[in-house]
């Protein structure tokens, strides 16, 4: 299993595919794209399925979300998949994307095996969306979302970011439509985790004001604690449901003491928690000979060793409220969400 000295087991892995995205959203990178990592360094299909094997039949991993950048850039996705699914325990899995290219690809991923999708947007409108992501491709997104619902990978859950003075006045009609649509909504912090460093907390929408914003046209009623369990994010129903709403306060409300997740980033290193500045290296266990650790199952064992270690480092929380917080050296885009 994967402990940690504060008695949290990790259950939940994030797994990146690429660093690479087709959007610039202003709160991830600039404009021109980033330096990608080198293909050499990137994990192989096979190291990827191993990795999840390794998780799921020796650390009790019980949930895998294939994550980026933006993982239907990912060639063999696919195959990942249908591969992971064949895994005995088989893990729960699931896809973060930001949609576009979801349209073509939606119906294979659900017969490979994928049990559902989280699709990132921020606003239905199109010149925002242009003004947030600095592409037109909202109708790609869209689509996208569309596909995802009739090929059965629900509940589709939609992510959004609100940025002061872009979109946060937009909330409401936001929640308007996916539940027009049928799409389990899902607002998040902005994070400091810009490629650029540019994150201030004076100008993050909170959770607080998302909440005001909504509540001037439905009544919120919390689940609670009890449905909440190790999940991110605080659910409310909305005008005492069945629709529900979600809200996940990274920075204003954090929620450390419950999480459950570790983090494998493209390149094959270990993440304990999204904002460390600490990585622990699987990929040099993953390509080192077999026959000199003794076979395949002893090599294995030494990579979930190198696992269970870099998780029982953990730290308490994020550390995000401490005045001596410095944001992780590398963006989301590396880390995987």
């Amino acid at each position: 299993m994967l402990l940690d000295t504060y008695g949290r087991t990790a259950t939940d892995l994030r797994v990146s595919l690429t660093d690479r995205c087709n959007l610039r959203c202003t709160y991830c990178m600039p404009e021109e794209g980033l330096d990608w990592l080198a293909k050499s360094t990137l994990l192989t299909d096979d190291e990827i399925v191993r990795l999840v094997r390794i998780a799921v039949t020796r650390l009790g991993v019980r949930e895998v979300r294939f994550t980026g950048g933006e993982p239907l850039l990912r060639p063999g996705l696919v195959s990942i998949v249908q591969r992971c699914a064949a895994l005995d325990p088989r893990p729960e899995l699931s896809l973060t994307t930001n949609g576009i290219g979801l349209e073509k690809v939606a119906p294979a991923l659900r017969d490979a095996g994928l049990d559902r999708v989280n699709v990132s947007i921020d606003t239905v409108d199109p010149e925002t969306f242009h003004r947030l992501t600095r592409r037109r491709r909202l109708d790609d997104v869209l689509r996208g979302l569309a596909a995802a619902h009739d090929a059965g990978l629900t509940p589709v859950k939609v992510n959004s970011v609100l940025m002061r003075g872009v979109n946060d006045d937009q909330a409401p009609d936001l929640l308007a439509w996916a539940m027009e649509h049928g799409y389990e909504l899902r607002f998040i912090e902005q994070m400091p985790l810009d490629a650029q460093h540019g994150w201030t907390r004076r100008e993050m929408v909170t959770a607080e004001e998302i909440l005001t914003s909504l509540r001037s046209r439905w009544s919120l009623v919390p689940e609670g604690d009890a449905e909440r369990g190790s999940a991110p994010a605080e659910r409310w129903l909305v005008d005492g449901g069945p629709y529900r709403v979600g809200v996940i306060g990274s920075v204003t409300r954090p929620f450390c003491g419950a999480c459950d997740r570790t983090r494998l980033t493209a390149d094959g290193q270990i993440r304990n928690c999204l904002f460390a500045r600490e990585e622990t290296d699987l990929r040099s266990a993953l390509r080192a000979d077999p026959a000199e650790l003794g076979g395949i199952e002893q090599a294995d064992e030494r990579v979930a060793e190198l696992w269970r270690a870099a998780m029982w480092g953990k730290k308490a929380g994020s550390g995000i409220d401490d005045p001596t917080f410095l944001q992780p050296p590398r963006p989301m885009s590396a880390i995987g969400g």
